[in-house]
């Protein structure tokens, strides 16, 4: 029975992607527990994995409330729990730490496009589970010694304005550039912690992916990522920050595949649209002109990128559909 009081459609969007996402990371979260031989990791995940199930309960309810398809989503059809080991010393942390990075941003821009309050209140809960998951994690990671901090600096002893416009140099070589403010090195340490993430995470998908087309997708997208971390590099060597980015996580020799490709490819399109996002915030807020202009390119690459994965997925039909506005000039040639 539908509801007296339909929700709008940013709602329905909203809530259509968050059941994507999230029955996504059930499917991963399962196999990752199913692989773990760590207690405390496996105590993360199954809390998470516990909230994350009640949520999308939730979710479907509002959805049969609203006489709205219950979107299809990834299922037990997409994860193969028997498949060996493909992450190692871990990666299973340090991945549900990027993803919870991710929903953090998302539901954010959800909540300022949710208007009734069962709807809030999902986005408020789930902010709540994403925040306590995100500190376990990070707590877990630097206990084992996984996890990099970023540089250390000195603390400023004053406040300062900015006095001249050379403070944004950095495209003429015979100005000399200045060092980088706080920000900017804190964007660029996380832009090499992600895409290390990033890489050892696409090498697994592309040891075990199936489709050739998909295979060489992959590949291009750790090509994608070294580029990145090469980038980000430079600019810190350049500024006499050396940066080590150490993870003790791997990448096994499995070749047999732990989720179908339609939840791989879902999955690097959601890190690519995450990847878009990081780079216009490090454009916008670096204001030394070489290091915004890198970043912007660096999306450019991306959004490429992305834009061919979203083409592959089309094309083999594991793509699904949002929810649309009605088609009226169509509707009216009929």
């Amino acid at each position: 029975m539908k509801d007296k009081n339909p929700i709008s459609a940013s709602e329905v969007g909203t809530l259509w992607l968050t059941y994507q996402e999230k029955t996504m990371i059930l499917r991963i979260i399962e196999y990752f527990i199913e692989k773990s031989d760590d207690q405390q990791a496996k105590n993360i995940m199954g809390g998470l994995w516990q909230e994350l199930s009640y949520y999308i309960t939730k979710i479907k309810k509002v959805f049969q409330e609203q006489g709205i398809a219950i979107p299809v989503g990834f299922s037990q059809e997409d994860v193969n729990l028997e498949a060996p080991k493909l992450y190692d010393n871990g990666f299973d942390i340090m991945f549900v730490r990027i993803l919870k990075e991710i929903s953090m941003g998302m539901y954010t821009l959800n909540m300022n496009m949710a208007y009734q309050d069962n709807v809030m209140e999902i986005y408020e809960a789930l902010t709540s589970t994403t925040q306590k998951i995100y500190k376990s994690s990070t707590l877990y990671l630097l206990e084992k010694g996984i996890l990099t901090l970023p540089p250390k600096v000195t603390m400023p002893k004053s406040s300062e304005f900015i006095e001249s416009k050379s403070y944004l140099n950095g495209f003429n070589p015979f100005n000399e550039k200045r060092a980088l403010n706080d920000l900017e090195l804190g964007y660029l340490h996380h832009g090499i912690e992600t895409n290390n993430i990033g890489i050892q995470l696409i090498t697994g998908f592309a040891q075990c992916a199936e489709d050739k087309e998909v295979k060489q997708y992959f590949v291009k997208g750790k090509e994608l990522a070294k580029k990145q971390i090469k980038v980000f590099g430079d600019i810190l060597l350049e500024s006499d920050v050396q940066f080590s980015a150490t993870s003790g996580s791997t990448v096994t020799t499995s070749k047999v595949a732990p989720f179908s490709q339609k939840l791989m490819m879902f999955c690097i399109y959601l890190l690519n649209g995450f990847g878009i996002v990081g780079s216009s915030f490090g454009t916008i807020f670096s204001l030394r002109k070489d290091v915004s202009m890198k970043t912007a390119l660096i999306a450019k690459d991306i959004y490429f990128y992305a834009d061919e994965g979203v083409k592959i997925m089309i094309k083999n039909g594991w793509l699904e559909e949002p929810p649309q506005m009605e088609d009226r000039p169509n509707l009216i040639k009929e």
